[in-house]
């Protein structure tokens, strides 16, 4: 279950994963965000934020234009 959406489409980067970094310090342990950018390199970059903070990125997925990620909180 998601606990938080971002919509952080027509944003370009870094502000998508900033703005990322910004709503999952407001959740719990274990509380899901799903976010949906428009940036093409937000994919490289949510892929290695997760790596790099211990988040999980749950799903990744690329529908035509916009991307759509879900990531647990550590």
């Amino acid at each position: 279950m998601v606990n938080k959406y971002l919509n952080a489409t027509n944003l370009v980067c870094p502000l998508p994963l900033l703005k990322t970094k910004l709503s999952l310090s407001g959740l719990k342990s274990g509380e899901i965000l799903e976010v949906t950018a428009t940036d093409p390199t937000s994919w490289d970059d949510f892929a290695s934020y997760a790596k790099i903070s211990g988040n999980k990125l749950l799903n990744a997925v690329k529908l035509e234009d916009i991307f759509v990620y879900t990531i647990e909180k550590k």
